[in-house]
């Protein structure tokens, strides 16, 4: 898995392939040419640019002195070299870049990149220092803007028109230049439109393909979050606070596809189909005029032609989202929603699957004991999501009021397990680096002998279990009684793998109404991590008294 891959070592053989030839490049241009698609190359520089500095270290700052490698995964602190902004050298080389690509795209812009780039190494450098120094800069933030300005003049002197992302509004931007809005909702394009820049939306939280498009239980493990299809629909990119002469410089929207995580072409489609439907929707439909239902007919006549043509599509819009909340009564709200309002949602309790004549659901279940949930959409007789299974199981915490819970919280009271994805609305995490800490009242004193939390590690995420877990019993909600401590070595700890796991806690048995869990931070990820130094996080998602 993509998070998992560590950085290459010196001496290992190269990976053959990655890379397309002329030939490939040429052939691709043609084909999408004659289906009207302008193809955009992106040059990204001074980041995300290892395959080019692997070949040519050189170009390096001279500070660097870890081996570079193409990075076949997240990088961690191998991300942090890019091309040194000092060195004349550099500029000479992605000229002699550019004018191959430039001959060889006829599309009227280039992209430049610009987005992600730590200076850390710009910092030290004194090839850098002394550029800012020359140039009268006032810092390495200003040295971008160098960087970027400078070999956009360069591509304009060409007869070409330069795209960057928006972290180019961090200091002077390039001359023309078209800023693609991607971080949060895209609004730093705004300061680029502020400046008289055209701009494009592609903001990440609602317009990120490579997120999840639906209930997280039924999808391929991705990054994080969901970008649903109803999500990317809604999404308005002219919002009512800007400013008039803001809108006729918005070129448009676009959407992102990264595929660290697809393997094959398939699970690419899958990730793009059917939510590129919703990108033309928002893009083409005049503004306020967009209807949902509407839509969703189109759509499926849509998903006909994908079908048909053999293109693996998502059906995650038929899916069922649930969510599981505690009641002041001690029991439990079950409530079931599918992002499609033209099918029906049919459940059961008694162990069976459902049909499209089980009952139908109307309003949120309670529950107050073990229960097993199976639901499904169906439309016309006709089943049309996966089938959704809740096994919700009760113990001495379930439902239980928190003594002065954070938010969120409840999810550890529910009755229900979390899935492999930590970020499925099943798990809870709190501040980095501190202690997860929370008192549970019983509310009636009860005999207790195990005491279970429920853990996730996701070692590419740098997700992993605490370095302790201590249980505390009271009768007073004051004086607490230590009736028993976990510690894990750091081996334990930052196994690789994603997996769950239970910390349990057996004791003789005690009697006490609360009941105080204390997990401490196992602190940074350690240096062979693949996130070394990063802070380790912490996801739980139930408590477990018995």
């Amino acid at each position: 898995p993509f998070p998992d891959r560590r950085n290459p070592k010196k001496g290992e053989p190269a990976t053959i392939g990655g890379f397309y030839t002329q030939e490939d490049m040429k052939e691709i241009i043609r084909y999408a040419a004659e289906r009207q698609v302008e193809i955009i190359p992106e040059i990204d520089v001074p980041a995300h640019s290892n395959a080019a500095l692997a070949s040519y270290p050189e170009f390096a700052c001279p500070v660097v002195k870890d081996f570079i490698g193409v990075l076949p995964g997240l990088g961690a602190k191998n991300a942090e070299i890019i091309f040194c902004a000092g060195n004349e050298g550099t500029f000479d080389f992605l000229q002699n870049v550019l004018d191959e690509v430039i001959a060889l795209f006829p599309s009227r812009y280039i992209n430049l990149g610009g987005d992600e780039a730590r200076k850390t190494n710009w910092e030290k450098c004194p090839l850098c220092q002394s550029r800012i120094h020359k140039e009268h800069l006032e810092n390495e933030e200003e040295l971008q803007g160098y960087f970027m300005a400078r070999l956009s003049d360069y591509v304009r002197s060409k007869g070409k028109e330069v795209m960057g992302w928006d972290e180019l509004t961090n200091s002077k931007l390039p001359e023309e230049s078209i800023i693609l809005g991607w971080q949060g909702y895209g609004n730093a394009a705004l300061k680029a439109a502020a400046q008289g820049h055209r701009f494009i939306m592609t903001p990440a939280r609602v317009a990120y393909l490579i997120r999840y498009q639906g209930p997280q239980w039924f999808e391929p493990i991705t990054y994080f979050g969901n970008n649903t299809l109803k999500g990317l629909f809604d999404y308005e990119p002219v919002q009512k606070d800007w400013k008039p002469e803001y809108e006729p410089l918005l070129m448009g929207v676009q959407a992102c596809m990264w595929t660290e995580f697809c393997n094959t072409p398939e699970d690419v489609f899958y990730l793009t189909f059917p939510r590129l439907g919703a990108l033309a929707e928002i893009a083409w439909v005049s503004k306020g005029t967009k209807n949902w239902n509407s839509f969703l007919k189109g759509l499926d006549n849509y998903n006909a032609h994908l079908a048909c043509k053999g293109i693996r599509y998502a059906h995650s819009m038929f899916n069922i989202q649930h969510t599981i909340t505690t009641e002041t009564t001690g029991k439990l709200k079950v409530k079931l929603e599918c992002e499609r309002p033209d099918v029906e949602i049919r459940y059961t309790t008694d162990g069976t699957e459902p049909t499209a004549t089980s009952t139908l659901y109307e309003k949120e279940l309670i529950i107050e004991k073990d229960t097993d949930i199976k639901a499904a959409t169906f439309s016309q007789n006709k089943q049309m999501g996966e089938l959704l299974v809740l096994p919700i199981h009760w113990n001495k915490a379930t439902s239980k009021p928190f003594i002065h819970a954070d938010a969120g919280m409840d999810i550890l009271v529910n009755g229900l397990r979390g899935s492999l994805k930590y970020t499925d609305f099943e798990w809870y995490t709190g501040q980095l680096s501190k202690p997860i800490s929370f008192t549970i009242d019983l509310q009636k004193p009860e005999s207790m002998k195990q005491f279970t939390v429920g853990c996730i590690t996701n070692y590419g995420m740098g997700v992993h279990k605490p370095r302790s877990l201590k249980v505390e019993v009271s009768n007073d909600n004051v004086v607490f009684t230590e009736i028993g401590k976990l510690t894990f070595t750091d081996k334990e700890i930052f196994k690789e793998g994603n997996f769950i796991e239970n910390l349990s806690i057996e004791t003789d048995e005690t009697t006490g109404q609360f009941v105080k869990f204390t997990l401490e931070s196992a602190g940074n990820c350690p240096d062979d991590h693949v996130r070394p130094e990063q802070p380790s996080k912490i996801y739980i998602d139930e408590v477990i008294i018995e």
